[in-house]
């Protein structure tokens, strides 16, 4: 029973392995209203990058999981995991959407008087139910990323559970650990959190940051995640003090434009 338990074992560990660690490339095709020449396509967990041709078609390396970054001057950042279905094919299409920029909305409502108190009285806006009106216990923290859902549900648990004089074990867990799915997540949740850094510096400081030392706008997100390979970039960039990210960025734009250059 040991053995036949063993070699069951074993059959699992290969198939994961081998399923999980394979690599392909990707012939893929973008899709848009607009020009589909020259969009960045980007493996953030390899971390290799193409461009597409002037029909729009590229091919890039990738594995099962891996995020693809999409982005173009003209249509919206959007990103893609590669799932089974992909890398059996070795195929992907991926329709973008065109960046539109549009007016505030214009809501028409009552006027207010500016004294707070009798607006709030006036007001016909009503506080929306939440769990503690009704009797129900909520989550309150912060909601995970799907990233961070998977590497909870690799890595759940112990490895073993002992019953009085049996024991159990945990076998997914140690089938993520040994195939090194879970380093793969736990990488993942670190660099989706430092690009989410990223993306709310490059909102923060581009404006100032471009007003005196120009770039041209189809280069600006490929100079973020530049500045991002740095290992000091979260360090930096995380400060209260805005003087220290954008001395930071304004360094980086120096070394990067060098880099265009050469």
């Amino acid at each position: 029973m040991l053995r036949t338990s063993f070699k069951f074992f074993l059959f699992c560990f290969a198939f994961v392995t081998s399923s999980y660690g394979q690599s392909v490339q990707l012939n893929g095709t973008i899709y848009a209203t607009a020009d589909v020449d020259g969009i960045h396509v980007i493996n953030k967990t390899k971390r290799n990058a193409t461009i597409t041709n002037p029909i729009g078609t590229f091919t890039i390396e990738a594995s099962e999981t891996d995020t693809l970054v999409f982005s173009g001057v003209q249509y919206k950042l959007h990103s893609v995991i590669v799932d089974k279905e992909m890398i059996d094919t070795k195929t992907i299409k991926v329709f973008l959407l065109e960046n539109i920029n549009q007016l505030d909305e214009v809501i028409v409502g009552k006027v207010l008087t500016g004294d707070l108190s009798s607006d709030v009285e006036n007001s016909d806006v009503k506080a929306p139910i939440n769990f503690y009106d009704v009797g129900i216990p909520g989550y309150q923290g912060k909601i995970k990323t799907q990233s961070e859902r998977r590497l909870a549900e690799a890595d759940h648990g112990k490895f073993f559970y002992y019953y009085g004089v049996g024991f159990a074990i945990n076998i997914n867990k140690i089938l993520n650990r040994i195939s090194g799915r879970t380093k793969d997540l736990k990488q993942r949740v670190k660099l989706e959190a430092r690009d989410e850094l990223m993306f709310r510096v490059k909102a923060k400081f581009s404006e100032d940051l471009f007003k005196g030392d120009p770039l041209e706008d189809p280069l600006r997100y490929e100079f973020f995640y530049f500045c991002s390979e740095d290992p000091e970039f979260t360090e930096k960039c995380s400060s209260e003090n805005d003087l220290f990210p954008m001395a930071f960025l304004q360094q980086k734009l120096k070394e990067y434009k060098s880099n265009l250059k050469n």
